[in-house]
């Protein structure tokens, strides 16, 4: 696929096939097109050119049963700051349909470690809380397809292993994950492949098991730096 917006390009003959179940890490320099490509991959922007496919059908073509498949975290929290974190939750699972709202509601806040905050309002939270309430928000649905892009921002360390049960429980659950972050071991750890972007292509596309991190590092810079 491609991606232009006027006459740059942001996206250059990208192409990526994952297998259901399959965990990413998308690795790359700021500018490299990460973001643009989850947006791409995760129905919110189209390509200019190519076709994004998922489950075999194409993303043109998604209806709303498709579209309630994906959950997506993103640089914005997409919460609402005057309510609290149970209704924001309450408000994202009626449009999702989500069954048994109130106990599905719990076991998320329980999850990301929000039990005490259920009736706090958001704009009371830290970045961090804000952070995992905006994580809670995308698994509630429970989706088969989940886009992170850089969700360790602004957490803490116990934040940062609670996310990383969250995507451990997912990736045993066999969600297909993709995983925007600059952390390289996180990466490595977690996903089963690692691709690599710079300046709008991919660079490297390989599987993570015979990757180490003082080695993978030194491959990353080799790439990024041309």
């Amino acid at each position: 696929m491609t991606k232009k917006i006027g006459d740059k390009a942001i996206l250059q003959d990208v192409t990526l096939q994952v297998p259901t179940g399959g965990f990413v890490a998308v690795l790359g320099p700021n500018g490299a097109g990460k973001t643009t490509l989850l947006k791409i991959l995760s129905l919110l922007l189209p390509p200019s050119a190519g076709q994004v496919k998922i489950a075999g059908r194409p993303a043109e073509a998604a209806d709303p049963s498709l579209r309630r498949q994906i959950g997506v975290i993103s640089h914005s929290t997409l919460l609402y700051s005057h309510l609290s974190a149970a209704e924001n939750l309450y408000f994202y699972g009626r449009l999702y349909d989500v069954g048994n709202l109130p106990l599905r509601i719990e076991s998320v806040l329980e999850e990301v470690g929000l039990r005490y905050y259920f009736h706090d309002p958001v704009r009371t939270f830290s970045r961090g809380m804000q952070q995992r309430l905006a994580i809670a928000r995308a698994i509630l649905h429970e989706p088969a397809l989940l886009f992170f892009d850089e969700p360790y921002t602004g957490l803490d360390q116990h934040a940062i292993e609670i996310l990383n049960g969250v995507l451990r429980r997912l990736r045993d659950e066999r969600r297909t994950i993709f995983l925007i972050t600059h952390n390289f071991e996180q990466g490595l750890d977690l996903a089963d492949r690692v691709v690599i972007l710079r300046r709008g292509r991919v660079v490297f596309n390989e599987e993570t098991a015979s990757l180490r991190g003082a080695d993978f590092k030194k491959l990353y810079l080799q790439k990024v730096e041309g």
